[in-house]
């Protein structure tokens, strides 16, 4: 096996770093992870102090009565809006390396491929038709609306005697995301109580966190994640081409579902909680790879943690610059994403998947 071989089966460093090095950078993003949520709980529409906060985890009122809202501020706010800042972030992440595994495509993401146009177009739709409004039911309509381009994408992209293979699949994905993309702006643009509401979904955001309307997605984002790690191994493989990965005994199309399946459930999740959210898929497995090299066992351990930290950390930005309003997340995960991306494409490094 070549260099080159080595290196896209897992085996090339990123940055060249020790273990230890790459274990204190782990370490240091453990530590910054916990220090964004943090300070998600302590930094809202208004000023609470840390002894406050502490009062509020400690305290066995319900915050009604004489806290002064303190306690239904962080708790029934703050806590859920943070813990669904780590589940989204990890999820995009991780999904966006699956996606860039599947396809041997640096560009793959959820949005590029037609998973966000897919939710966006069943939203406006159900707007449109039925008069959808709650957060629970863009949740339900948007899960349904992603996962079924997702499968549509599949299999558009397994059309034909050569089966599944990587351009055939982003080729479908981008064809179908500027088709549905095209037909959600037919239905709003006659309709402007469609545009009305959905441009609170569309931005993408976290705000309105509850556990009762994160607990039905959980399970499924669970799931994504066990076959994620599953797939990790196989991505290796894969990255080696196809022809090589079959003759390492690894059945390729099986590979590609398990690892597409992942990447499905875990962005039509995420998009279902919080909407559209553009740049963590596609940036975050890339930052991961120049730290950890081509090995999608810890690119996507590594997703795990740098994700939730660039969510968190986006949301947190968002409201100390707009206090006491919020700017949403969608918006500054896209301010600090594409630079980033900008940056690491005029340099050179966006590594090879």
């Amino acid at each position: 096996m070549t260099s080159r071989q080595r290196r896209r089966a897992g085996t090339g460093p990123g940055l060249g770093l020790g273990a230890g090095t790459t274990g204190i950078i782990i370490v240091a993003l453990m530590a910054a992870l916990a220090v964004v949520c943090a300070l998600s709980v302590l930094f809202g529409s208004r000023a609470v102090t840390f002894d406050q906060v502490v009062y509020a985890f400690t305290s066995s009122a319900d915050g009604t009565g004489g806290t002064d809202g303190i306690v239904s501020e962080v708790v029934r706010l703050r806590v859920p809006r943070t813990v669904l800042g780590i589940l989204v972030g990890a999820a995009l992440a991780v999904s966006g390396a699956l996606m860039q595994g599947v396809m041997r495509n640096p560009l793959a993401d959820p949005s590029i491929l037609g998973l966000n146009s897919g939710a966006a177009f069943a939203v406006v739709c159900a707007i449109a038709t039925i008069g959808l409004s709650t957060p629970a039911q863009y949740m339900i309509v948007a899960l349904i609306g992603g996962a079924a381009a997702a499968i549509l994408v599949w299999v558009l992209g397994s059309i034909g005697r050569t089966g599944a293979t990587p351009l055939k699949f982003t080729l479908a994905g981008a064809v179908l995301g500027s088709a549905l993309a095209s037909l959600t702006s037919a239905i709003m643009l006659p309709r402007a109580d469609v545009i009305s509401t959905y441009r609170f979904w569309q931005v993408g955001g976290i705000s309105g966190a509850r556990f009762n309307l994160m607990a039905p997605v959980v399970p499924m984002l669970l799931i994504g994640f066990i076959l994620a790690v599953f797939s990790a191994r196989q991505l290796n493989m894969l990255a080696l081409g196809d022809q090589m990965a079959a003759g390492l005994g690894v059945s390729v199309t099986r590979a590609r579902a398990i690892a597409w399946a992942g990447a499905v459930l875990l962005s039509a999740g995420s998009t279902a909680l919080a909407g559209p959210i553009g740049f963590v898929g596609l940036v975050v497995p890339h930052a991961a790879r120049i730290i950890v090299g081509s090995d999608y066992r810890r690119i996507i351990g590594l997703c795990m943690l740098i994700g939730p930290l660039l969510l968190v950390a986006s949301d947190v930005i968002g409201r100390v610059i707009s206090r006491p309003g919020d700017v949403e997340v969608g918006i500054v995960t896209a301010l600090i994403g594409a630079p980033v991306f900008i940056a690491l494409a005029r340099t050179g490094k966006m590594t090879e998947v």
